[in-house]
């Protein structure tokens, strides 16, 4: 096995990373709204995906780092890595495409992205590469459907009159009387809300930004001290991590 320092990384199409985030992001699924594509390669072939766009719910995301113009952030909304590549290479990764951010679009001064701590993990990952977490909360916002499929709220918020498959061809808006209602839908296609927690994080390209943060750093260990740690989709606490315990 080789090392994190060989990987290539730059910029791809669309129809290059959407079938690789398909195959082998845990959920299956794009954002659609993703327009900044990079890919992660070792040895000549391709092995990542990281893709980043403007946030679903942009208008709220923007408030949280004080005086930040609506097109000076970014979220990393998709990580899609294989088991090819060496140890370390997602840090090595996330590092090399900000570099790639500051220099190529210098407007984007932070970036946001969120851990999934219901069905995959708490943000090994992005503690490993510079991220600050701003926020660890309980989901409410995560619905698992009966075929095993998981639906975030924001997906169904941003496309309110999109026909749904689940809805059998009618909306959002159709089965909630054109409100956001969630807990609605939930019941409607006989849902059921994950258990566990969602984690924030956000990576200051720009560290003059960082003193503009309007909520509070939130300190690594209060991952335990609230039960939301999670690694590849199983329980852990941060100690069993470094002791290696955990699962593979």
């Amino acid at each position: 096995m080789g090392s994190a320092k060989e990987l290539i990384v730059k910029v791809i199409p669309s129809k290059v990373a959407v079938p690789f985030v398909k195959t082998h992001h845990y959920s299956g699924k794009v954002v659609n709204n993703s327009n900044l594509h990079f890919g992660v390669f070792y040895e000549g072939r391709l092995h990542g995906v990281m893709s980043f766009g403007p946030s679903l719910d942009k208008s709220k995301i923007q408030g949280l780092v004080d005086g930040t113009g609506w097109n000076e952030f970014i979220e990393l909304n998709r990580m899609a890595f294989d088991d090819v590549l060496p140890r370390n290479s997602e840090s090595r990764a996330i590092s090399i495409a900000m570099k790639l951010i500051r220099k190529n679009a210098p407007q984007i001064k932070w970036v946001i992205s969120f851990a999934d701590g219901c069905s995959c993990g708490d943000g090994t990952i992005y503690r490993a590469s510079g991220f600050v977490l701003t926020a660890i909360k309980p989901n409410g916002n995560l619905v698992q459907l009966p075929n095993g499929e998981k639906i975030h709220k924001m997906t169904l918020e941003s496309n309110p009159t999109s026909p749904r498959k689940e809805l059998g061809g009618k909306s959002y808006y159709d089965i909630t009387g054109g409100n956001f209602n969630f807990k609605k839908y939930v019941a409607y296609v006989g849902g059921e809300i994950l258990p566990g927690y969602q984690l924030r994080y956000i990576y200051f390209i720009d560290q003059t930004y960082r003193d503009r943060l309007t909520v509070p750093i939130i300190p690594f260990s209060k991952i335990d001290e609230m039960g939301a740690g999670m690694y590849k989709g199983k329980k852990v606490t941060q100690a069993e991590r470094h002791n290696k315990k955990q699962p593979e």
